[in-house]
Order: structure tokens, then C-alpha cells, then sequence
């Protein structure tokens, strides 16, 4: 139950944080408020680790494989993409796609086994359940 109420805080969070990071960019530009906006998150992250934490930074070096360690880089460009998807989708149609992809990805990476997650079989009740997200997108989207 608690994962459930934390992947609504992330849901919520991510479209606040989407549209604040958007009407940044109003004052500056796309790449300068996503730098901002990473480097505010590294902040955050250190000010959490030196509270909570305090391992040491090199066990980060030890993951295998190496290209796991991209998630920052890709972050910076999940910043970008939400940003300019928010500017010309606006916030609601935004986030309704960018849950469907993601929906999808994470499905296609369960099913193929992909980045060590373990191999899921395919269940036409999430295939249908895909579908109806989709079909919600078209209603929401429909004048």
C-alpha cells in the first residue's frame, strides 16, 4: 500500500514539477532552467545524503553494467521533453501521454527482460488496460 500512495506523490509531483519548470523557461531558456533544475536536485540529494545516508559516493562506480550510470544524463533530458511537451500540449494533455509511454516502455521492458528487470510474460489485461488509457487520451483529446 505504501508503494501505491508514494507512485501517486511522484505522479503529483512530476506534473507540479513540470509546470513550474516550464514557466521558468518563460524567463530564461529550456537549457538553462533544466540546469537549474538539476542542479537544484543535486543540492537536495546531497543535503538528503549528509542527513540520512553518508555511503561512500565510490560504490556508484562499482555498478555493472556501466551504462546504468546515464540516468542523470537521461534525466536531464526527460526535463527537457516535459518541459517543451507541457509549453505545447499544456500540462494535462502533456502528462496523459507521458504516463501512456512510459505505461508502455515499462511493459515492453518487463516483457523482454531488459536492464536485468526480470522477464514478465505478456497478459492481454494489460494490453487491454494500455488500450483503454490510450482510448481515455482520444476522449480527453476529442472537441
Amino acid at each position: 500500500m505504501i508503494g501505491f500512495f508514494i507512485a501517486l506523490v511522484s505522479g503529483a509531483l512530476m506534473s507540479v514539477q513540470g509546470v513550474f519548470n516550464t514557466q521558468v523557461t518563460k524567463s530564461s531558456s529550456i537549457w538553462v532552467a533544466n540546469a537549474f533544475v538539476q542542479f537544484t536536485a543535486l543540492l537536495v540529494c546531497l543535503g538528503a545524503w549528509l542527513i540520512t545516508d553518508r555511503s561512500s559516493f565510490g560504490a556508484v562506480f562499482k555498478v555493472e553494467p556501466k551504462y546504468m550510470l546515464l540516468g542523470g544524463a537521461i534525466g536531464a533530458f526527460i526535463t527537457y521533453t516535459v518541459i517543451k511537451s507541457m509549453e505545447l500540449l499544456g500540462p494535462a494533455r502533456a502528462v496523459m501521454l507521458i504516463v501512456v509511454a512510459q505505461l508502455i516502455v515499462a511493459y515492453i521492458i518487463e516483457m523482454l527482460g531488459w536492464f536485468g528487470v526480470e522477464k514478465q510474460p505478456l497478459e492481454w489485461r494489460k494490453v487491454i488496460g494500455m488500450a483503454v488509457a490510450i482510448a481515455g487520451i482520444v476522449v480527453f483529446k476529442w472537441k
